[in-house]
């Protein structure tokens, strides 16, 4: 007697479709577990209920290959993603922090996939250093920059328009993506929540920070 199996049946549900915006979050040597985690910490509850660790989450980490990664304080970490494994239909980018941004902002490959979504029109959250690695990788040019205040001088000469040490900048003119930056470390979390304001609204903005111990985003106009 054989039996079907179920998967192989026409009848057999398929998998449940994400239920909501997907955010690359890029993961590279170096990169700071701090900001890596709180980007992790405020996103990861967004998505479907079950879907951690799937490719249906809300945050997706994504590399150059699926190889450890060590992060900046020694912690060693997997990738979820290769780039171009990543789905199509991402909503968002966000780039941590930490030491190895530069270098990894020199990447072909990392490169590459920030201009593919930069291409889509895909809105950019960047904490912290990883400015620099946004700013080799030609995202900053003409833009409206935040950055730490040690980093000024390296930022400038990426071409931004405007550059605003240690504040949050949010830069959103109608014919690009959108482009939030500021300091890294807790005091990225705004550039987080302003993306997930962008995506998911201030509401759920607003009960992300609250989950982890922070004050909401203010309400827009």
């Amino acid at each position: 007697m054989t039996t079907q199996n179920p998967a192989e049946s026409p009848e057999a549900p398929s998998s449940p479709l994400p239920t909501g915006p997907q955010v690359a979050v890029l993961v590279y040597p170096g990169v700071n577990e701090l900001e890596l985690g709180l980007v992790l910490s405020l996103l990861t509850p967004l998505g479907r209920p079950g879907s951690v660790g799937t490719t249906d989450a809300a945050a997706l980490s994504v590399a150059r290959t699926r190889g450890s990664v060590m992060c900046a304080g020694g912690l060693v970490c997997t990738p979820q993603l290769i780039f171009a494994a990543a789905p199509p239909a991402l909503a968002g980018v966000l780039i941590p922090g930490g030491l190895g941004a530069q270098k990894a902002g020199r990447d072909p490959a990392t490169r590459e996939f920030l201009a593919q979504a930069r291409a889509k029109g895909l809105p950019l959250g960047v904490c912290g250093s990883g400015v620099l690695l946004a700013g080799e990788a030609g995202l900053l040019e003409g833009r409206n920059v935040g950055c730490p205040a040690a980093l000024a001088d390296t930022v400038w000469g990426y071409l931004p328009a405007d550059l605003q040490t240690d504040r949050v900048v949010h830069d959103t003119p109608a014919d690009r993506p959108a482009l939030y930056t500021g300091p890294g470390g807790l005091g990225g979390s705004p550039v987080i929540l302003a993306l997930i304001s962008r995506l998911w609204g201030t509401e759920q903005a607003g009960q992300a920070a609250v989950r982890v111990g922070l004050n909401p985003p203010p309400k827009g106009p």
